[in-house]
């Protein structure tokens, strides 16, 4: 009893400490929302003034991240809603709204009048009653120049069918917060976690609440047994069965000193279950101990849902925390959890088999028919499969080793290797780079992957660069747009003319060999002169370690003095591999 008591204290201790901080991080941040409100009321007012649904065909949605990227419930489509952009100088929020025809390869965007108003990192579900909708909550609105935030407690949902946006206004939902995650649970949407965040103060959650789809009401769970901490950004499945949801990882921070923070990267698993009849609920937390190969601890990753309820993870990142500095470790790796049995296993591409089977075929028909006869006095005993293994370095400079046998008799071996050295130097360029907070969701087994972001030293790279991934045969990425590295945008705070010859060279405008030439004319040309040529015959990675020095001067001068080795080193092969593609 004396233990029971202690623990049951210890909770309502915690909670209390929760509720006060809450209440304090709200009183300070009042006046930045009020201010923000008043933009954010701009936005609504222009919006408002939109009285048809006009749909365009248009190309792909501009670079973002933290967007929301839904299938659509009946449709061969995929909904694309809000997300932000930041260019070193402004940020720049968005409530525009695209819809994805995966047949087709097209997008149309949809203008559709009063829909929620701008903003990033909330979450969208997509249900099927109705003819189709997709339900959005909270999120945040930043300030053009980053420093203050607003933080949604808005409910909205997009009706397919009709094409029509409506604010559901429910008394009892969870406070404004952004980083949370929603899911659909039966006939039941469940936030989990989050964050609210002012200029000078921020609260992490672990609350519970849900709405009901039948009713259309509010309900704050309390569920017995030990949960997860306050965290945001976690990954939130719901089990096959619809008996509870799974929430793995996250993101929090903490206050160490008055202006020190320290952040958590959460690896840990629970299991939020449902018992009892509908209306007569009672839910629970249990800790859950996955087996097989965990992803390594990050933040920002992608998440999705996928056959037979697999939970996939796709990227994130991992950083770094220096005395004065903040560098984070990118990830373009993929892991699949097994909700029913409990496992983790990363997601290893086959790739495409088929495809080099019919070259092959290919080229020995080809060699038959060019003289039957030479071949049968040079044919020689056939020999053991023999093993290849090679190392590939992909467009973010990260190494593959690859493993293949080949198979063949001695006359065809040399010719099948180099074949499998083309198959092998091609198949990892189409691997999405290395990003964090990229939008993902599945549609009829098919991974899409859409956006997100990297660094590089203080540059941030947005991205609206389109992957698609069948996680049936799990063979290889397909690019369904490709981002242009020319077309990034990024302004430095300061204009000394270091940072523009620091701009000039990251797109590849330097001039330090050619003195003489002119700079005014055919910069592009000339540039591309410059740099090392690339030789006949000579594949990407040969390319990349003859140039090696080269590129890695020119990745320094771009960083600056400070970067990481490492990092310089990852850019230098990166920049490498773009100047051989475009030769």
């Amino acid at each position: 009893m004396g233990k029971k008591g202690k623990k049951e204290k210890k909770v309502k201790g915690a909670e209390k400490t929760a509720a006060k901080m809450e209440k304090k991080v709200s009183k300070r941040s009042k006046r930045e929302e009020e201010d923000l409100e008043a933009l954010i009321a701009e936005f609504q007012n222009l919006d408002a003034k939109k009285t048809q649904v006009v749909e365009t065909t248009c190309p792909p949605p501009s670079p973002r991240l933290n967007a929301s990227l839904s299938a659509h419930p009946e449709k061969d489509e995929l909904i694309l809603f809000g997300g932000e952009f930041f260019n070193g100088k402004k940020t720049y929020l968005y409530n525009d709204l695209f819809f994805y025809n995966i047949k087709k390869n097209c997008w149309v965007k949809s203008e559709i009048p009063n829909p929620p108003p701008p903003r990033c990192s909330h979450q969208a579900v997509v249900v099927a009653q109705g003819g189709g909708q997709l339900w959005v909550f909270g999120g945040e609105f930043a300030s053009p120049n980053g420093e203050q935030f607003y933080h949604y407690k808005d409910l909205w949902v997009l009706h397919l069918a009709t094409h029509t946006w409506e604010n559901i206004k429910a008394p009892g939902g969870p406070s404004g917060r952004s980083g949370h995650r929603m899911v659909l649970s039966k006939k039941q949407l469940l936030v989990f976690g989050g964050f609210h965040e002012s200029n000078r103060d921020f609260i992490y959650y672990n609350d519970v609440y849900s709405f009901s789809l039948d009713t259309f009401t509010w309900s704050r769970l309390t569920p017995s047994g030990s949960g997860p901490s306050p965290r945001s950004a976690c990954q939130m499945t719901s089990t096959p069965d619809g008996t509870g949801v799974i929430i793995y990882g996250g993101y929090s921070k903490v206050r160490v000193k008055k202006d020190v923070e320290k952040g958590t990267i959460h690896s840990d698993m629970f299991l939020l279950k449902r018992e009892g009849k509908d209306g007569q609920e009672k839910w629970s937390w249990s800790r859950l101990n996955p087996s097989g190969n965990k992803p390594p601890p990050r933040s920002g990753f992608s998440l999705a849902v996928g056959p037979a309820g697999r939970a996939v993870l796709f990227g994130g990142v991992c950083d770094e925390e220096e005395e004065e500095s903040l560098e984070g470790d990118f990830y373009n790796d993929l892991y699949l959890y097994d909700t029913v049995k409990n496992r983790w296993f990363p997601g290893l591409l086959r790739g495409n088999k088929s495809e080099k089977k019919k070259r092959r075929r290919g080229k020995k028909g080809a060699a038959e028919g060019e003289g039957a006869e030479k071949e049968e006095e040079e044919e020689a005993a056939p020999q053991a499969p023999t093993e290849v293994i090679k190392e590939i370095v992909t467009e973010d400079g990260t190494v593959m080793t690859i493993k293949e046998v080949i198979p063949g008799a001695q006359e065809e071996e040399e010719e099948e290797e180099e074949e499998e050295e083309e198959d092998d130097a091609s198949a990892p360029l189409v691997e999405p780079c290395q990003r964090s907070s990229a939008m993902a969701t599945v549609r009829q087994g098919k991974l899409f992957l859409y956006g997100g972001m990297f660094e590089v030293g203080d540059r941030q790279f947005t991205l609206n660069d389109f992957y698609c991934l069948d996680l049936h045969k799990m063979d290889q990425w397909e690019v369904l747009v490709e981002m242009d590295p020319k077309t990034q945008e990024w302004l430095e705070e300061s204009e000394s003319e270091d940072d523009e010859e620091e701009e000039e060279e990251a797109k590849g405008a330097e001039g330090e060999e050619e003195e003489d030439e002119s700079e005014e004319d055919s910069e592009d040309e000339e540039d591309e002169d410059e740099h090392p040529a690339v030789q006949e015959g000579e594949t990407v990675t040969d390319y990349q370690v003859r140039t090696e020095q080269y590129w890695i001067g020119l990745a320094r001068a771009n960083m600056g003095p400070d970067a990481k080795d490492k990092k310089v080193a990852k850019v230098a092969l990166a920049m490498a591999k773009v100047f051989y593609e475009d030769q």
